[in-house]
């Protein structure tokens, strides 16, 4: 199993500290931070788990992405893997469009599934399900024929 030390930079330690002692960030921002710095000062992750009452799994992730892609991805839930959004708001806004538009003949009203199907034919998406489509009709507020 290769090893991740941590070894902050000056300007990271810095970073690191400024954004536990200003305490405006979210939570588990300012929990990396920590992580970051009780890894730097020696601290296992299992110490560092249990003071922080996090999975060691976490800090040990934590520590990896500092290692190999920085501070700022190491800080940012925003940049993990999955968390990037299916759809930019061009495409919502089409997908809301379309919802609200007449449905194809033959139909009383749209489904999900038939959305979904349009924005691939349509060429908004090259491809997207119909749970999908119906998780961004509900944050936007939309319901298809009604």
């Amino acid at each position: 199993m290769k090893l991740y030390r941590v070894t902050l930079s000056p300007d990271d330690e810095k970073t690191c500290r400024a954004i536990i002692s200003r305490g405006q960030n979210k939570a588990e921002i300012i929990r990396r931070a920590y992580t970051l710095l009780k890894s730097h000062d020696g601290k296992t992750d299992v110490v560092i788990a249990a003071e922080l009452y996090i999975d060691d799994e976490t800090v040990r992730r934590t520590r990896v992405r500092y290692v190999l892609e920085g501070l700022s991805v190491a800080l940012n839930p925003e940049t993990e893997a999955g968390n990037d959004p299916l759809l930019n708001d061009g495409q919502i806004g089409r997908l809301t469009a379309l919802a609200c538009s007449a449905p194809p003949s033959g139909q009383k009203r749209w489904t999900h599934q038939l959305l979904a199907e349009q924005m691939v034919v349509q060429g908004v998406v090259a491809a997207i399900s119909a749970s999908t489509v119906g998780r961004y009709l509900k944050k936007t507020s939309s319901n298809p024929g009604k």
